[in-house]
């Protein structure tokens, strides 16, 4: 794993990403043991704390799960799976948004729009 030093984006967040990139590729697989936080941390040269903050998200965002005094392991695909697609669905309503917006549609019919379609699920 590679830090770009030069990214905005606080380091534990770049490993977050690249994390989650190598489960979402298949580069690692379900239950695979994740490198501990020591050897992470010793491999990049950074404080033990970014690896366990990053591997503690990871976690909360349900794509690896801990198991006490064994370490981290990637979480099954099913449960991952569901998040990767809204991850993708939400990234994709965010650009549609913005080529709305820049198109000169006006807030209002765009936050209309949405409700109306959280009311039809509601019938």
């Amino acid at each position: 794993m590679e830090l770009n030093y030069g990214d905005h984006r606080p380091i534990y967040e770049q490993i977050k990403e690249k994390t989650k990139e190598y489960i979402i590729n298949g580069a690692m697989s379900e239950h695979e043991k994740l490198p501990s936080v020591r050897e992470v941390a010793a491999q990049l040269a950074i404080n033990p704390n970014t690896i366990q903050k990053a591997y503690k998200e990871l976690e909360a965002e349900g794509y690896i799960y801990s198991q006490k005094a064994k370490g981290y392991f990637v979480a099954p695909m099913k449960k991952n799976l569901q998040l990767i697609k809204r991850e993708e669905a939400l990234e994709h309503l965010e650009n549609m948004v913005k080529e709305l917006k820049y198109l000169g549609t006006d807030e209002k019919a765009i936050n209309d729009l949405v409700k109306s379609i959280y009311r039809e699920g509601n019938k």
